[in-house]
């Protein structure tokens, strides 16, 4: 039961309600940040993939948890506005499959992710739990530093903060046990 209240004919789609009626400016931003995200990130989608779903453990956001690349991403995109297919050809567009996401939730002890896509894991997991544990820690850039490029960098970073920021909003008003039009019930 969301947090707020959301009239019966949106039900169906309470978190575009929310976005659109009670601070459409600020709803808005929001989708042109996540917009942006999907359609201009330089990462490969197993990399955004990976920083994402571990992202939507942390927060504990079911719409997040459920989504997955290749069934929901062009819909969710379409959806905001986008072009899908621009987005596909700015990325490695290969989608991850169910082991890799399973896998997520044991990602230390998993044979399933490069380097970058663990890196991409620890970043995301570090930054949703425990952010100032990266200020000291020299290793841990220099890792980074190794596998990716600054742009990349701040890439992942704008990924990670877009998801942590909405899917924490979604997760918290409750608007997260309705799936969004773009994804099948499950």
């Amino acid at each position: 039961m969301p947090r707020i209240t959301i009239p019966q004919e949106h039900a169906h789609d309470p978190l575009g309600y929310t976005w659109s009626k009670f601070t459409p400016e600020i709803g808005a931003a929001a989708a042109a940040y996540s917009l942006a995200v999907y359609e201009h990130s330089q990462l490969s989608m197993r990399e955004m993939e990976a920083a994402r779903m571990r992202t939507a453990h942390i927060n504990g956001c079911n719409l997040c948890r459920d989504m997955r690349a290749e069934r929901d991403l062009a819909g969710h995109i379409e959806r905001s506005g986008g072009d899908a297919e621009k987005a596909a050809q700015v990325r490695d567009n290969t989608p991850p499959d169910e082991k890799f996401y399973a896998d997520i939730a044991d990602w230390r002890n998993s044979d399933s992710f490069s380097p970058r896509e663990k890196l991409a894991i620890e970043f995301a997991e570090r930054f949703g739990e425990a952010p100032q544990s990266m200020d000291e820690d020299e290793d841990f850039w220099a890792a980074m530093h190794e596998h990716f490029s600054d742009t990349e960098i701040v890439d992942l970073t704008f990924a990670i903060g877009s998801w942590v920021a909405l899917g924490r909003f979604t997760h918290i008003l409750a608007l997260d046990g309705v799936c969004m039009p773009t994804m099948p019930d499950n």
